[in-house]
């Protein structure tokens, strides 16, 4: 029987608990896009990229992949695709780990060398990316077909070279020394360029079983009607 994968960890007791309440809400100030995701759904997005990332990328457990994208929800679902796949993640640019697949924005694709490349557009409609290069894979058309069910087969180190457990254990004291828990609603406007940044702001809202808030393009005034009308509880950065 294999360790649970980081995945696992984090969104077992929230399913148990609430699979169909607000888990990750997301706004762009800039556009006004919002999109809001249950537990449930959350959950199916990350099992439709862990199938993808093994079933048309290759990534067995313990292969490193890199993720190298905003703080959006489709990461939210990557990065938990990724370790549901039971896959050590490198955040952001590219750190020295070796690393054969990479899934980035249209302006990173300047700056992936990894033999596998998969695109994000981030469009809230679900578009594609035009004119990809011929060799690099666009997430939003691949990864639609996979089933929103996954059984993962192995895990390794996810994140920063630590075990599922270790990240775990951090991200709860971490949520802890802010006083989150499940009833918890956290309004972040924080980036997630590297390791440090994921587990701060998205790691550590999961694994006190409380709901996220991520804004982008953060405009001050509708922070403060959205402290209202989403509920919030707490906000990050303080």
């Amino acid at each position: 029987m294999t360790d649970p994968t980081l995945t696992d960890l984090l969104l077992t007791p929230i399913l148990e608990a609430d699979p169909a309440g607000p888990r990750v809400t997301y706004y762009d100030d800039a556009t006004g896009e919002r999109i809001e995701l249950s537990a449930l759904t959350l959950a199916n997005w990350a099992a439709k990229t862990a199938n993808f990332l093994r079933d048309e990328l290759g990534v067995a457990p313990g292969d490193a992949v890199r993720v190298d994208l905003p703080a959006h929800w489709q990461t939210a679902a990557v990065l938990l695709g990724a370790w549901w796949a039971g896959a050590h993640t490198v955040v952001g640019a590219a750190d020295g780990t070796a690393t054969s697949v990479a899934l980035v924005t249209a302006a990173g694709l300047d700056d992936a060398d990894e033999s596998e490349v998969a695109a994000l557009s981030l469009d809230p409609f679900g578009r594609p990316l035009p004119d990809l290069p011929i060799g690099v894979t666009d997430y939003a058309t691949a990864v639609r077909v996979h089933g929103d069910a996954f059984t993962p087969s192995g895990t390794g180190p996810s994140v920063g070279g630590r075990s599922a457990a270790d990240v775990l254990e951090d991200a709860r004291r971490r949520a802890a020394e802010r006083s989150w828990d499940a009833s918890s609603r956290v309004l972040s406007t924080a980036p997630w360029p590297d390791t440090e940044s994921v587990v701060d702001g998205l790691v550590a809202v999961l694994a006190a079983g409380a709901s996220l808030v991520q804004v982008a393009n953060a405009d001050p005034a509708a922070l403060e009607r959205r402290r209202t009308t989403e509920k919030v509880t707490h906000s990050f950065p303080t």
